[in-house]
């Protein structure tokens, strides 16, 4: 399947679409011009339902086939949210909300399966139904475990779905995937250490929670280089050191610190789990403070499904000739999930030679948006062939 003549036909829109998005980022589940923006859209082009307020402000359109005698349900999924992050790529278009920006590509997401929305809607060249769903809080909310739990996967009855995220440093329009653990489970950690505060200059009559706190987070990397398997993926890092006093002359009663842990097994979560309160409390109480670690499990590993992956991969080498295998990557991904909820897969398309997601002068290609597009389309004529 090359791609598609009417997403070159549609480019320009998709473009202004995404641009809009842009414009207009927003944060978590506060998404709702965004969220408003997809359903209208969504209505125009005559999907025969449409609903909001799935998990909170995601919103599900569902377009039948010209036959729905397969009895299949695809899901093609898309993240809404923006970052915390103020822009400065002096674009245009840029960020008109001071400290939110889409440094990660999500307007891009949305808009590529919107065309694809569209263009199914348009051509319904498929026997079955497809669902498309359009997720908030990603980037640390969870947004794809809240539309699981609101029932989406079962009101609907969908039974396989497929994400697709924009990858930098890969060429631009081309696929990379692999099955298997595939974005690292993002668990996060908040570590008290109280001692006994006093005079600078008098360290003896204290319990130094500075001192202390240091050599946790020095031991800490221990559980990757002692405890872990080396041929393991782990990761473990303090992202934060904050103590309850900023003067000169004052050792501080307590000290928080802020981090995560990365992994890609549920034994290496769960030793890092069991060695992480084992050396903050073993340090804290050797030197006669109190460690009170809470671990959170954020978003689990992200596991792509073995035949769905080589069907997506099938579908990627149709639109762009070639689809790479994806390294492991130790970022977090909350299509999680839906991927722990139905079988499926995600894929990385290229964005060319730009910033890094995540970073203030990131933006997205919009030459992508054909290759994005014709996947997404691919994938529903492909699994679901019209009679």
């Amino acid at each position: 399947m090359p791609v598609k003549n009417r997403f070159a036909e549609l480019h320009s829109d998709i473009t202004a679409w995404r641009r809009d998005l842009h414009e207009h980022p927003e944060i978590l589940f506060e998404t709702h011009r965004t969220s408003a923006t997809v359903a209208e859209k969504l209505r125009s082009f005559g999907c025969d339902e449409v609903v909001e307020g799935i998990g909170r402000t995601g919103v599900v359109g569902v377009i039948k086939g010209g036959s729905v005698a397969s009895g299949k349900v695809v899901g093609l999924r898309a993240d809404m949210d923006a970052l915390p992050i103020h822009e400065e790529t002096g674009v245009e278009y840029a960020s008109k909300t001071d400290g939110a920006m889409h440094a990660c590509g999500h307007d891009g997401h949305t808009a590529m399966l919107l065309g694809a929305a569209q263009y199914l809607a348009e051509t319904r060249n498929f026997d079955g139904t497809a669902v498309v769903i359009f997720q908030p809080a990603e980037e640390g909310g969870g947004g794809g475990k809240e539309m699981c739990d609101d029932g989406m996967m079962d009101r609907w009855g969908i039974q396989e779905v497929y994400g697709m995220h924009n990858w930098p440093g890969m060429s631009e329009g081309s696929f990379a995937i692999r099955p298997g653990p595939f974005f690292a489970a993002t668990d996060l950690l908040d570590i008290e250490i109280e001692g006994l505060g006093g005079h600078a200059a008098k360290p003896n009559e204290t319990v130094d929670t500075t001192v202390i706190a240091s050599q946790i987070v020095t031991a800490l990397q221990t559980i990757v280089s002692r405890n872990a398997d080396p041929v393991g993926n782990i990761v473990v890092s303090i992202t934060s050191f904050e103590t309850s006093s900023n003067a000169y002359n004052v050792i501080p009663q307590k000290v928080h610190l802020k981090g995560t842990v990365r992994t890609m097994s549920l034994e290496l979560r769960d030793l890092a789990d069991k060695r992480v309160n084992e050396i903050c409390s073993g340090i804290a109480a050797a030197m006669g403070a109190v460690a009170r670690v809470t671990y959170h499990r954020n978003y689990p590993v992200m596991v792509n499904h073995e035949e769905q992956t080589e069907f997506a991969a099938e579908v990627a080498r149709s639109v762009s000739g070639d689809c790479a295998e994806a390294p492991l990557v130790m970022g977090g991904e909350d299509f999680a999930f839906m991927l722990e909820a139905r079988p499926g897969a995600y894929i990385l398309v290229g964005n060319g030679d730009t910033a890094m997601v995540h970073h203030p002068l990131y933006n997205f290609n919009d030459d992508v948006i054909p290759a994005g597009c014709s996947w997404w389309a691919g994938i529903v004529e492909q699994r679901m062939p019209a009679g």
